[in-house]
């Protein structure tokens, strides 16, 4: 079996004297969409961020690639060809959505010629975007924030992305929308991501394979099917109505 893009081995991380992430293991295979599940306060987007190189971790190994990145700083990561669209999609808003589109391009260092090119895919994927490309970001509803958010990180050609919570507080039609354009990402342009996602209904059936954590240690795994049908999880993060 070949060596998975992303392993976490044995990660911890603190915010100040506090253990947020207590021995973390867990991999991202090649053209996987994983999915990582838990309640508010288990550590998910500490994760997240610690892949990202903030907080750093304090013990463990983060290996991208073949290459350890546990200890590069975050803008090395990111030329390494990891983007994130973090949770509370923090773009900014005074720009718009061109000039976001640009930044994203920029974080990437890649060949300007590509820009246009790239530019096009974003749109055909997320068509409101072209309609609203001379807008403000802060002006945009939440579902269009969140798909700049997305197409900001895409924008840097990454190989694996990362995306923290997309759904979070969308209309459930926007929801779907969000999900759909994830799948196609993944399905037809072999995009591998590590998602995080408390609706773990609509994460679960989209991942290849997924995680829980509870208090920043991984304690259940297996493919998102599998995850599914587990009693404790079903119970714990899906409710009744599953």
């Amino acid at each position: 079996m070949t060596a998975p893009l992303l392993a976490v081995h044995g990660v911890k991380a603190f915010y100040g004297s506090i253990m947020a992430l207590k021995g973390v293991d867990l991999e991202v295979r090649e053209g996987e969409i994983v999915t990582l599940i838990g309640a508010n306060g288990a550590g998910k987007s500490t994760l997240m961020m610690t892949i990202c190189g903030t907080p750093r971790a304090r013990e463990g190994q983060i290996v991208f690639a073949g290459r350890d990145i546990t200890r590069l700083p975050t803008h090395e990561i990111v030329r390494a060809k990891i983007a994130q669209a973090p949770e509370g999609r923090r773009i900014f808003p005074r720009m718009t959505v061109y000039e976001n589109l640009q930044m994203g391009a920029a974080a990437g260092s890649l060949d300007p010629s590509h820009f246009e090119r790239d530019l096009d895919r974003i749109f055909r994927l997320f068509p409101i975007l072209a309609e609203r490309r001379n807008q403000r970001g802060g002006t945009l509803s939440g579902g269009e924030q969140q798909m700049l958010s997305i197409a900001r990180a895409l924008m840097s050609r990454p190989r694996l992305l990362l995306l923290d919570e997309p759904s979070l507080g969308l209309a459930p039609r926007l929801v779907h929308q969000i999900f759909a354009a994830i799948r196609d990402l993944n399905k037809r342009e072999g995009l591998t991501i590590f998602l995080v996602e408390q609706n773990a209904f609509h994460a679960l059936r989209l991942a290849d394979r997924g995680y829980v954590m509870v208090n920043g240690e991984i304690t259940i795994s297996g493919t998102g099917r599998e995850l599914l049908e587990r009693p404790e999880v079903r119970a714990a993060y899906l409710g009744a109505r599953h």
